[in-house]
């Protein structure tokens, strides 16, 4: 789960994350009055979006008077901000948080993030602050600086000061970084996040240490023992399509191709997205019904699949080992009753209770096909998405 700026930085201040002085506004007046109760003469307004890189859309505008403010406000609010990170459709700006400006010395890039073959948190950083890390990977790799901290042990004070002396922080600013560096690593570990990217985090000419810009994402799966950061979710910024699978307990990630998939598993899953794509066709959809799926979770994840219009087909491919295949075929029969699903419906059922499973799908009286392997599964998808108009 993804949170807004404004929601990363008061989290990470709990922790000791210096940040600018800010506050949220939903219309022009509201931005205006906040920008006064900040005071000063220069403010910036950033549009709340769940995507990076606002700032070349438009989506960060300096401010030096109530007028500038106004406009720029006027311009975002209610307007879809399209960056390299929304996809061409963009997202709606909806709110803004307005910052003093800060009057920044040096630019730096901060992450921490979990590095899985490593099985450990990874703490990325460079002297190349302000630029996407993949520019920065792409330009100057090596300015990238990687620590690893062991979890049994927690991110340890020496490897912080470790970053900062190989950013080349001046000597007397280095326990300030240190500072700021744990801070992340003690909001990544104790609110269960993915990642934490502070891009950048400044020295100003001050000589404070601050995070200009926050990013925070959370483990969906460890949000049962969170309810503060479940409360932060922005379901407006989600992808409708997954935000309705996972009110039901569904693992579901769209795509933009035209064949729905019904999997039984994350590896089977992915193997049939790939096996779809070498027969020549587009996944629309990654869907893990799960282990012991019923019926009705079948069908369920038949009415999330349907939710997209650009599906031409549908794919159920299931493996059977705690599942079963009879289960899964009686799921598929009542959600195309009851659904009136008028797309073809390619079925490959193999495992636990196949024989019943077939058998309940031949004798459903119903146009579905079926194949034997995951090829032949594939192969037939394609071939029927070709020939099927979207939305049928």
């Amino acid at each position: 789960m993804d949170i807004h700026e404004y929601q990363a930085k008061e989290l990470l201040s709990k922790f000791g994350v210096p940040i600018p002085r800010g506050g949220l506004a939903y219309s022009p007046e509201q931005a205006t009055y906040r920008a006064n109760e900040i005071g000063g003469n220069a403010w910036v307004v950033k549009a709340q979006i769940h995507a990076g890189a606002r700032g070349k859309a438009g989506g960060v505008k300096i401010c030096r008077s109530d007028e500038e403010i106004w406009s720029a406000a006027d311009g975002m609010l209610g307007k879809k901000l399209v960056t390299i990170q929304t996809g061409p459709q963009g997202k709606l700006v909806s709110r803004l948080y307005v910052e003093e400006a800060t009057n920044i010395d040096k630019e730096f890039y901060l992450s921490l993030t979990m590095d899985r073959g490593k099985e450990r948190i990874a703490v990325v950083a460079s002297a190349a602050g302000g630029m996407d890390i993949e520019e920065i990977s792409a330009k100057d790799p090596d300015s990238i600086m990687t620590v690893i901290v062991d979890p049994a042990v927690g991110m340890q004070g020496f490897q912080a000061r470790e970053i900062a002396f190989g950013l080349g922080i001046e000597p007397e600013l280095v326990n300030k970084f240190e500072r700021t560096i744990l801070g992340c690593y003690r909001a990544f570990r104790d609110l269960d996040a993915t990642m934490v990217e502070i891009n950048p985090l400044v020295i100003t000419k001050e000589g404070g240490v601050v995070a200009l810009d926050a990013k925070m994402s959370f483990d969906d799966n460890a949000l049962f023992r969170r309810p503060q950061i479940s409360e932060l979710r922005d379901k407006s910024q989600e992808d409708s399509r997954e935000t309705y699978a996972s009110d039901r307990g569904l693992s579901y990630v769209g795509l933009e191709g035209d064949i729905g998939c019904i999997v039984n598993g994350a590896g089977l899953a992915m193997a049939t997205l790939d096996m779809i794509k070498v027969s020549g066709g587009q996944p629309a959809n990654f869907l893990d019904i799960g282990g012991g799926a019923s019926p009705e979770r079948v069908q369920k994840s038949f009415r999330a699949v349907l939710r997209d219009d650009n599906v031409k087909a549908i794919l159920v491919n299931v493996f059977a080992g705690i599942n079963r295949c009879d289960w899964v075929a009686k799921g598929v029969v009542l959600a195309i009753q009851e659904l009136e699903v008028k797309r073809p419906v390619i079925v490959r059922l193999a495992g636990t209770n196949v024989e019943e499973g077939r058998k309940i799908i031949a004798e459903s009286g119903l146009n579905l096909e079926t194949a034997e392997n995951l090829r032949d599964a594939a192969e037939k998808a394609v071939a029927a998405a070709k020939q099927t108009p979207a939305a049928a």
